[in-house]
């Protein structure tokens, strides 16, 4: 038996499953202090925030989570070879999406702003020092909530004892023993196709799955809608070729990763996906489903 908890958080929903449900309050306890405390260090619409607040053009020491932070994002822009790239800060501000998500106007008249996209080797990190140039304005968005759902389900783990599941928006983390036969979970670019695609439901026992999307967190400029998921190459919401990519991989971290670039891939991403071993679900923009590699069937527990 499960228990499970929600809150709005982000724009988005927080959940946490637990496998004893006596653990249930402590976890949400644990996972709501972790979200403060990425909030805090991270949060690009905060003036408050430790990122907001750093300066720019000289080497300055940071927290260990925002450190942290760094250090995954540009990880991901290394394994990635700058597909997903946290200086695109500026190219989403031009777009528009520069305050929460909500507060973004659905249908701008103006034409979106394509700001170059400087590139993550232009910052330094080494230990807790980081170096951020004059020109260049940071995002997180794209790991720091995966980071967010690791760090948690690592945390509560550790603290109860027992299995946990952490999804934040859809990204999911797990730790500790997983309920027999994997925690349930539907996949899908809505919960109808979840709910009735035997493809889209999956058992997972351990690691993380990511879902990226380009019919979430969209709006108009201009007369034309654009999206939340920036291509560096251009500056530009990447083309829609995928409605969503979906990956299984050994952490959150590592699945967002992997399906944010797909989304900016296009079409080589299944390519992409396979080469490096990793299973996807993929809906086109025409609702056509493609899997990659050994994506989870149905009740198949992703090790």
């Amino acid at each position: 038996m499960t228990a499970r908890a929600e809150f709005p958080v982000w724009g988005t929903t927080a959940v946490v499953l637990v496998t004893d449900p006596a653990d249930l309050r402590v976890a949400t306890t644990l996972l709501r202090a972790e979200l403060a405390a990425v909030d805090d260090a991270c949060s690009r619409f905060r003036p408050d925030s430790e990122l907001a607040r750093l300066p720019r053009g000289h080497a300055v020491e940071v927290s260990p989570l925002l450190a942290e932070a760094l250090a995954v994002a540009l990880r991901a822009a290394q394994l990635t070879q700058g597909l997903v790239d946290p200086t695109v800060g500026g190219a989403l501000h031009g777009h528009g999406y520069d305050r929460d998500f909500a507060a973004v106007p659905a249908d701008d008249p103006r034409p979106a702003e394509i700001r170059r996209v400087r590139g993550y080797h232009r910052v330094l990190l080494q230990d807790h020092k980081v170096l951020i140039p004059h020109n260049v304005e940071i995002d997180l968005g794209a790991t720091a909530k995966a980071l967010a759902a690791d760090r948690a389900a690592r945390a509560i783990a550790e603290r109860v004892g027992g299995g946990v599941l952490v999804s934040l928006g859809g990204d999911l983390s797990v730790a500790g023993a997983a309920p027999e036969g994997g925690w349930q979970i539907a996949v899908g670019d809505d919960h109808r196709t979840a709910d009735r695609a035997p493809w889209a439901r999956v058992a997972l026992g351990a690691g993380g799955l990511a879902t990226s999307s380009t019919t979430r967190r969209t709006w108009r400029r201009a007369g034309r809608q654009v999206h939340h998921v920036i291509d560096p190459r251009t500056g530009r919401s990447a083309e829609v070729v995928w409605r969503t990519v979906s990956v299984a991989a050994k952490s959150c971290v590592d699945a967002n990763t992997a399906s944010t670039a797909a989304i900016v891939l296009g079409a080589q991403a299944p390519a992409w996906l396979a080469d490096r071993r990793l299973p996807a679900l993929l809906v086109a923009g025409d609702g056509a489903v493609l899997t990659v590699g050994d994506w989870p069937a149905r009740d198949r527990v992703v090790a």
